[in-house]
Order: C-alpha cells, then sequence, then structure tokens
C-alpha cells in the first residue's frame, strides 16, 4: 500500500495536464483565472499545472485578457506547434497521408494512387512507409515530433498487435502493419496504432459536428453511426460518447449484413451482403456499362464521383435510375441500424457524402417509413463533414490523443523555457 499514494498523485497530475489541454484546444486562449473556473481546479494548482505546460513547450502566453472584474490575466494558449499526429490511409486504390498540429489543423497532406491488392501486402507498406517519410518531413520543418501514427485500413484489426486480421478487400489476412512500418521507419512501435477505417471516421465526423456548436442543438452529439460508402461498406458506431468496439474488437461490420441469400457473390466469399447492394461497386454497375469511362479503375475516386454528379445535374436517366436503386437499398440498411441502434445522427461517408441531393432524401423517406419510435427516433441523416478524408482525420486524431490523454509524453524542454513571451 506504501506506493499506492504517489502513483496516485501522478495520475491526478497527469489527468489535470490533459484537462488543461483539452480546455484549451476546446476554448483558445484563456488567463489562468478562467481556467480555473473552466477545469474547475483552484488557481494555484492551475498556475502550477501551466508552469508544467510551458515548460514542455505544449502552451505559451499570448497576451492580457480584456474585461472581467480584478487585474487583467495573462492569457495561456495552447502552442500548436509543439507535437503533431499523422494519420495514415490503406485503401483498395491508394495510400494517404495527413498531419496535423495539436490544433487539428493539416500541415501536410496526400494521397498516391496504386491498386493495392495488385501490390500484395509487403509492397502496399512499403509504399506506406514511403509516403509516412514524406509526411514526417514536411512536419520536420513545421511542428514538433510526432506523438503517435494511426494506420486506417476497410477490415478486421486486432488493435492491440496493430495487425490486420482481415481485410477482404485488400486480399490481406493476418498482416502485421504496425511492426512493418515501425521496422521501415525506424518509428517507436508504441507509438504506431492500425485501427479499422469507420471507427476511426467516425471519431472524426464526431469531433467535427460538435466543434460547431449550435447547428442542430445546444447539447454535443453522444450517439452516432458512420458509414463508409465505398467499394466495401463499414460501419463506425459511437454510443454514449464512446466507439463501441464488440467484445473482441470486430462491431461494425455492417456492409456484410445478409440483405438477400440469392444475391451476387461479396468479397467476403457469402452471398448478397449489403455492400454487394450499396457499395461503389454496385453504384458503377447500375449507372454506367463496363467500358464507360467512368469505371476506369485508375481514376480518382473524386474524378468519378464528379461525372455521376454532372449526369444526375442533367438528368440522364440511367444515373437517376442507379441513384434510385442505391437510395431504397441504402434506406432499408439505415432502418434496420437506426431500430437496433437509436442514433441521433447517421452520417454518409465516402462516396455517398458526395451524391447527397440524390441519396439523403429517398433514405430519410425510407427511414421514417420503416422505424418503429414515431419521427424514426430523432435519428438524422446527414452526409459526412469529411468526405473521403474522414479516415485519416480520425487517424491523425487518434494519434495527438497520446498527448491529449497524457502531456507529459512530450519532455520538458530548456529552450522552451528560455523563451520570451509572444
Amino acid at each position: 500500500m506504501g506506493h499506492s499514494r504517489p502513483v496516485d498523485q501522478a495520475g491526478l497530475r497527469r489527468g489535470n495536464l490533459a484537462l488543461l489541454v483539452r480546455t484549451l484546444r476546446e476554448h483558445g486562449a484563456l488567463s489562468r483565472a478562467q481556467l480555473a473556473v473552466r477545469s474547475g481546479l483552484s488557481k494555484a494548482t492551475v498556475s502550477s499545472l501551466v508552469a508544467d505546460l510551458e515548460l514542455r513547450g505544449l502552451v505559451h502566453s499570448t497576451g492580457v485578457s480584456a474585461g472581467g472584474q480584478g487585474r487583467p490575466g495573462q492569457l495561456v494558449d495552447l502552442r500548436a506547434t509543439s507535437a503533431c499526429g499523422i494519420g495514415l490511409d490503406v485503401h483498395v486504390g491508394h495510400v494517404g497521408a495527413l498531419v496535423t498540429d495539436l490544433a487539428g489543423d493539416p500541415i501536410f497532406s496526400r494521397r498516391v494512387a496504386c491498386d493495392v491488392p495488385a501490390m500484395g501486402p509487403e509492397r502496399a507498406v512499403d509504399q506506406l512507409a514511403e509516403l509516412a517519410g514524406q509526411a514526417l518531413a514536411a512536419a520536420a520543418g513545421t511542428v514538433g515530433p510526432p506523438v503517435g501514427v494511426t494506420v486506417s485500413v476497410p477490415g478486421l484489426v486486432d488493435t492491440g498487435t496493430g495487425t490486420v486480421t482481415f481485410a477482404p478487400r485488400l486480399r490481406w489476412r493476418d498482416v502485421a502493419v504496425a511492426d512493418g512500418l515501425a521496422a521501415r521507419t525506424g518509428l517507436p512501435l508504441e507509438r504506431i496504432a492500425v485501427d479499422n477505417d469507420a471507427n476511426l471516421a467516425a471519431l472524426a465526423e464526431l469531433a467535427a459536428m460538435n466543434a460547431e456548436p449550435g447547428e442542430h442543438s445546444a447539447d454535443p452529439v453522444a450517439d452516432l453511426v458512420y458509414l463508409t460508402g465505398d467499394f466495401g461498406i463499414g460501419g463506425g458506431v459511437i454510443s454514449g460518447g464512446v466507439l463501441v468496439r464488440g467484445s473482441v474488437g470486430f462491431a461494425g461490420e455492417i456492409g456484410h449484413m445478409a440483405m438477400d441469400p440469392l444475391g451476387p457473390y461479396c468479397s467476403c466469399g457469402r452471398r448478397g451482403c449489403w455492400e454487394t447492394q450499396v457499395g461503389l461497386g454496385a453504384l458503377l454497375h447500375a449507372c454506367a456499362d463496363p467500358d464507360d469511362p467512368v469505371r476506369d479503375p485508375t481514376l480518382d475516386l473524386d474524378q468519378r464521383m464528379r461525372v455521376i454528379r454532372a449526369r444526375a445535374a442533367q438528368s440522364d436517366q440511367r444515373t437517376l435510375d442507379g441513384l434510385h436503386q442505391i437510395g431504397s437499398a441504402l434506406g432499408v440498411g439505415v432502418s434496420i441500424l437506426v431500430n437496433l441502434l437509436n442514433p441521433a445522427v447517421v452520417v454518409l461517408g465516402g462516396y455517398f457524402a458526395a451524391l447527397p441531393e440524390w441519396l439523403v432524401e429517398p433514405i430519410r423517406n425510407q427511414v421514417v417509413a420503416s422505424v418503429l419510435a414515431p419521427g424514426a427516433g430523432g435519428a438524422r441523416v446527414v452526409g459526412s463533414r469529411l468526405g473521403f478524408t474522414a479516415a485519416t482525420a480520425g487517424g491523425a486524431l487518434v494519434a495527438l490523443r497520446r498527448v491529449l490523454d497524457d502531456p507529459t509524453v512530450v519532455p520538458p524542454t530548456q529552450r522552451e523555457n528560455e523563451e520570451a513571451p509572444a
């Protein structure tokens, strides 16, 4: 028992440091007195914590607060360039990278088109490591070192080991992504995480939605379902503000709900999965012949969606019929999810987010007609704010959580201590 109190005190201090960093990230520059009010900590405790954060270079003085009672207080603000988070993305048709500073603002973004299933896992991780190197080089001159790297993958992931258990669209099974990336880049293994793309996208969308107060309600959204719109369909489920992972971490594989036992074969080997009805392959098949340029696999997803949008806007009947077919099939599956989970919001991500004018309304109509609760239980169906970048944004956000949850991962630096207040 003799050792428990110091450990508890250290843990409490880490928690309080994290509370101040998160408060500044959310509200911007505040005086120590304002920080004390918002955090519920005493002014003396806040002053001690701010001094610690200044030594680590995570905060700096930015001026004097105006208004209020008593003497003006010196403002403290997050030093956004003190650290960065990196999100990496493995996709069927590309690998991508996003670097954000501590405030969440982008520093570097790049996407490299490649046929990941054809490359095989070893060459794909080579490509990912090369892109990670470019991201690190770009960040080196602008922001502090990365506190974490998170790789998003469309499939089942063992997050404990950073291994992709099964990603049918990539044709990957038991691929040790974290180990491979650490070996190729020299990044510490403990700073590399791997997660499902829909889970990461759901976290990013939730953060983006709650960063816009008053849009629909004064209360932050805490229950959300995110749908990836791609060749594969995945789901990220957030309940009570917490990501739902399930008993062994494989929750959210909603693209493999069996909607038609006699339907076409899915990439997973089964028949009639929901993704065979609403995945990007189903959309392209419904809207275009095999020799149509929009079916060209070398075309970027953004380019394909621009072509389909243009045709729909010009009332091309084949395109409109295809979009109606996809919207109706989406509505059936979304209704099941709303009946099951009662989310406040269903976010349509990926290619769905590029076509909201033609997809959202049929989905809403189907949900209202099929959900037992009056008014669909309050569920709103909305297009993604982040589009195709949601998974990498979520990866960078999760990477930053290492410092947002425990600012002591950034060591004190004498250089920062010697700097004059800005």
